[in-house]
């Protein structure tokens, strides 16, 4: 049997200094502003474009820390990694649950509160099969997500947390940003929550590429001890739940165990 959870601590960070960005941002800008004045533009139009050019990947890059401490892989050395299913709940989660038995892995449902709601007993089954449930949002408004202002993006993250409680009777712990990509006004909701983001270790595009041996392919190239594995379920393409099964045999066939993070 999969153990359920994995024996280590110290992934679950969250958030302690929402508002640090803004004073690294002020600082570079200083910095800026000092060159510009004293060398010229020729110094100061780069370093003031390396600065615009560092956060932005701190939004763009999911795997980024600048705006929120991020988990991107396990701390094992075991071969066991955590597989992470984002968008449900839908209409494949009762096949996707069905799978997860038959191989005996666990994983964690980044759940879409608004279709939560519309399917809550798929919400409270996951639970009930023993796998963990995260916040991917309340309207996974998926264009815009990285856009979001303050209050919008308090909304996002504040709703689909009550919902979720509200539907399961738990508070999920983790989060994971709309298409992975977070702004500066994550982290404050984050810390009230206490949520942790997560990002991932392997990933085969499976939310918009639809070939199966493709997809899995990228995805089994990536396993390793402690990676986190990105999944969806009801894409457009309708080939996530093949997807999900040609992962979970190539884990077996490399003897890997699916396992959810330490509680602590």
């Amino acid at each position: 049997m999969t153990p359920p959870e994995t024996q280590h601590c110290a992934v679950h960070r969250i958030p302690r200094h929402p508002h640090a960005w803004a004073w690294l941002l002020l600082a570079s800008q200083l910095v800026v502003a000092v060159l510009w004045w004293q060398c010229g533009w020729r110094i100061g139009l780069p370093v003031m474009l390396a600065s615009h050019l560092l956060f932005w990947w701190g939004i763009l890059v999911p795997q980024s820390p600048l705006f929120s401490p991020v988990l991107v892989c396990l701390p094992v050395r075991e071969k066991q990694v955590w597989l992470t299913i984002d968008d449900g709940p839908s209409h494949e989660t009762g096949a996707i649950l069905d799978l997860l038995d038959q191989y005996q892995a666990k994983a964690t449902f980044f759940l879409v509160a608004e279709r939560a709601a519309a399917h809550p007993e798929l919400a409270r089954e996951i639970l009930r099969r023993g796998h963990g449930i995260g916040n991917h949002s309340c309207s996974h408004p998926q264009a815009w997500f990285w856009a979001l202002g303050p209050r919008r993006m308090a909304a996002e993250i504040d709703q689909a947390q009550t919902l979720l409680h509200e539907i399961t009777g738990q508070r999920p712990r983790w989060f994971r940003a709309v298409v992975g990509m977070a702004n500066p006004f994550v982290s404050a909701p984050l810390k009230r929550h206490g949520l942790a983001r997560v990002a991932w270790s392997a990933r085969g595009f499976d939310g918009v590429a639809g070939d199966v041996a493709n997809v899995v392919s990228r995805i089994a190239a990536r396993l390793q001890p402690g990676a986190i594995v990105l999944l969806h379920e009801g894409a457009a393409h309708g080939n996530n739940l093949a997807i999900i099964e040609g992962v979970l045999l190539a884990m077996r066939e490399r003897g890997y165990q699916a396992v959810l993070p330490a509680p602590h």
